[in-house]
């Protein structure tokens, strides 16, 4: 989930992968003076839905994309404007399948991607290392766009999806439209990841702390354990979401990929300095370290009931956004917000694409 710093703060490549330059790091100046060029027209008003109106998505997709053969749905019209929906842990694409259909209609062509261990996307080949670093996950979008020929998108998520936006946002501004990052600014900062952080911020990432452990390490491998620790999660950080069993399983088949632990478990530790990364990766942390700004329009979203949301409405991540920029509260919802409140979430995505 969230950089528990950002939160503690305000409380007290593969192969495809290799190929992909940092040539599109830019100055700051450059980035701010590119993301504030006008672009025009009013945003479309969302038609109001139901959460839970629509249950499945059409057939997936396949394709080859750096170290993956990703999984994805597509909605929407082939030579729209491309907004790619992605999801964080513990959930899936579901928790945009009432949010790409809004925007379908809209006249985008909407990309969700299961990410790396997830779902139906699945490694090319059994050396590559299972490993997780934030950089590594934004390669993996990067190659997917590369693979897709989609060379500029608005990219929307929460979560791991809001720090993989966040990554490529800053890194590789040229490919990035406009941005919706639920939580603000997640790009994590593993030299403040080895101080302590307020006592109720280590409460919230108690999961953290447990897969450190070789019990948490056994409950993640075990797919029982692992579906029933998964479902307590989303109990606790969306106190309001009144999910079915039906919902849930939709989601849980994602948590069966034959990567899924190992992915998750390098991840979470890999963050807390645990484990190191692979070398290849790198020059992209290096850059990451340094908290870079995000020149891009961005809309900020949090939600007021998850419990990794940051008090001072969005304050304590302000200064990383350098371009147009909007924040927005949302009442009475929990972490999953795509999911939980899909009228509000399109409309960011379609309000930041006009900013």
């Amino acid at each position: 989930m969230i950089n528990r710093r950002t939160f503690s703060k305000a409380v007290s490549l593969g192969t495809g992968a290799a190929a992909v330059a940092l040539t599109g790091l830019q100055s700051q100046a450059s980035a701010t003076t590119a993301a504030r060029q006008p672009r025009g027209g009013t945003a479309p008003t969302v038609p109001t839905i139901a959460p839970g109106t629509h249950t499945a998505f059409p057939a997936l997709k396949h394709v080859k994309a750096g170290v993956l053969d990703v999984g994805y749905a597509e909605l929407g019209p082939r030579h729209g404007p491309v907004v790619i929906c992605l999801h964080g842990w513990p959930y899936d694409i579901h928790s945009y399948v009432d949010v790409a259909p809004l925007l379908a209609d809209l006249g985008y062509r909407v990309i969700v991607p299961y990410l790396r261990g997830h779902g139906t996307t699945r490694f090319l080949s059994s050396r590559t290392p299972r490993t997780a670093e934030q950089s590594a996950i934004a390669l993996d979008i990067i190659a997917l766009m590369d693979a897709l020929k989609i060379h500029k998108a608005v990219l929307a998520g929460f979560d791991w999806g809001s720090r993989t936006g966040d990554i490529i946002a800053a890194l590789w501004p040229d490919r990035v439209k406009a941005l919706v990052s639920t939580s603000g600014y997640l790009i994590t900062d593993r030299r403040a990841q080895l101080e302590p952080a307020a006592p109720a911020v280590e409460h919230n990432w108690w999961y953290q702390w447990y897969f450190a452990t070789e019990r948490g390490k056994k409950a993640m491998e075990d797919p029982d354990e692992r579906l029933a620790l998964c479902r307590y999660v989303w109990t606790l950080v969306s106190p309001n979401w009144d999910f079915d069993d039906a919902t849930y399983q939709r989601t849980a088949q994602a948590f069966l990929n034959p990567d899924y632990a190992a992915i998750v478990l390098f991840n979470y530790c890999w963050r807390i300095g645990l484990i190191d990364g692979e070398p290849r990766y790198d020059r992209y942390e290096q850059h990451l370290a340094a908290q870079p700004s995000i020149g891009v329009p961005t809309i900020t979203l949090d939600p007021a009931l998850d419990p990794f949301t940051p008090p001072g409405d969005g304050s304590a991540y302000r200064s990383h956004f350098t371009g147009p920029y909007q924040h927005r509260t949302v009442a009475d919802i929990g972490h999953n917000l795509p999911q939980e409140a899909p009228t509000v979430f399109a409309q960011a995505v379609v309000d930041a694409d006009h900013l």
